[in-house]
């Protein structure tokens, strides 16, 4: 029977602990590949995309404090973890800030033509 891994409450997100979590290169890396998943995702699935060159003590670890940051929540069938991004109450208690970190896509399409235009 699946059950959800223990997250924090919204009302006990620490902005402090969410920045922290996302300042790791490893953790941003998942968290962007997250964010820009439809569906939640299997942890392994992702991983396997992703290509961290980490090794699975270090992914695991990586993947609980995402959860215990609040930015995620997993849960749990068996062996098989299935994850997603909590959006939707990272974005009533800190509104943009997702997207100001993980939503490079059109900020990097706009640098690219600014340099295109120095050239």
């Amino acid at each position: 029977m699946p059950r959800t891994l223990p997250e924090p409450s919204v009302d006990s997100f620490d902005l402090t602990v969410v920045l922290s979590a996302l300042a790791d290169p490893g953790r941003r890396t998942l968290m962007r590949a997250l964010y820009e998943a439809v569906e939640p995702i299997d942890c392994a699935i992702l991983v396997a995309r992703v290509d961290l060159g980490l090794s699975n003590p270090t992914i695991s670890h990586h993947y609980r404090v995402l959860r215990e940051a609040g930015l995620t929540r997993t849960v749990a069938d068996g062996r098989k973890r299935v994850v997603r991004v909590r959006r939707e109450d990272m974005e009533c208690r800190f509104p943009g800030l997702l997207q100001a970190i993980l939503g490079t896509s059109e900020r990097d399409e706009g640098q690219g033509k600014v340099a295109e235009e120095r050239v």
